[in-house]
């Protein structure tokens, strides 16, 4: 892609994504941002919506291959929500240009034995990106300010000292939480969080959809139904989140996620505007590297097809 047909499309990406980044949580709450908004796009652009990420994931592509080469950055991809919010699909359409040797995937269910003997961060230290690539995290220590909150039954499995399990423990985590990114930040990893956002009444309808559908029937869970009942916990545990760790080095995307292609094409124009921002380049070969590819091409000229036996 010209240069110049890239800064076009990173300035229209970030124009788009750009009303859902929270930077500073100090005065965010969740009814700003409408789980059913298509920003300046209307129904009527879904097809347009389609095209651009499309061409987002081919930009991705080529930026993913110079973060690579590069060798210097790191990315983490941060996904969050609600069951049927849709961040399987996201990372499906989003990531389906970009090389898999590139990529890192990590999806986190409930927490091991092993890893219940460790401090809440561990399991996602383990999983965090080399320089080069990029990780994504389906689910991640988030769970422990949310999932955990919302059945405080959780935290007692934690098997933490008495005296710390105090009413300030969500404050502490966020706490951790931030020093923890702010050290990863300064050590090269680029972080972008999305939560994205579905409706009570759209997760009622995919729900459904699950149930009707029978080659969809394996996504459902009974689970998914008990979880729904905590839904007003839920979203409060993902407000305080959001308002105590939004920050410019980390910064939250709320993602509106009741239809699919506007949820992927915000998801694509964050990660465009993350990898872009970056300053990524190709390395320079130095004088003794080009002195070593010149005598490459002069052998390669050189050589002879060997006789066939």
């Amino acid at each position: 892609m010209a240069p110049m047909k890239l800064k076009k499309l990173v300035r229209e990406t970030r124009r788009l994504c750009q009303p859902y980044c929270i930077t500073d949580g100090s005065g965010f709450r969740l009814k700003h941002i409408d789980p059913a908004d298509t920003g300046p796009l209307k129904s009527e652009d879904k097809a347009r919506a389609k095209e651009t990420l499309q061409m987002g994931v081919e930009t991705l592509a080529k930026l993913q291959d110079i973060l690579y080469a590069q060798d210097s950055w790191a990315v983490l991809l941060i996904f969050q929500a609600m069951d049927a919010a849709g961040k399987d699909g996201a990372i499906k359409h989003v990531m389906s240009g970009i090389n898999p040797q590139g990529c890192q995937v990590a999806s986190f269910k409930a927490p091991s034995a092993e890893e219940l003997d460790h401090d809440f961060l561990w399991r996602c230290q383990k999983s965090l990106p080399e320089r080069g690539r990029i990780g994504i995290f389906n689910r991640s220590y988030y769970e422990e300010v949310l999932v955990v909150r919302v059945h405080p039954e959780f935290l007692e499995k934690q098997k933490l000292p008495r005296p710390l399990v105090s009413k300030k423990i969500w404050d502490q985590r966020y706490e951790d939480i931030c020093a923890f990114e702010r050290y990863l930040t300064r050590n090269g990893v680029a972080i972008r969080k999305f939560f994205l956002h579905i409706s009570h009444a759209e997760q009622k309808r995919r729900f459904l959809e699950r149930l009707d559908t029978p080659e969809k029937n394996w996504k459902f869970s009974a689970a998914d139904i008990a979880e729904r009942q905590h839904w007003r916990e839920y979203m409060a545990a993902y407000q305080d989140m959001i308002r105590a760790t939004a920050t410019p080095w980390a910064p939250w995307y709320v993602v509106p996620a009741d239809h699919k292609w506007f949820t992927r094409a915000v998801v694509a124009g964050a990660v465009i505007d993350a990898l872009a921002s970056l300053g990524l380049e190709y390395p320079e070969v130095d004088e003794v590297k080009r002195a070593e590819l010149a005598a490459a091409r002069r052998a390669l000229h050189a050589s002879k097809e060997p006789p066939v036996r």
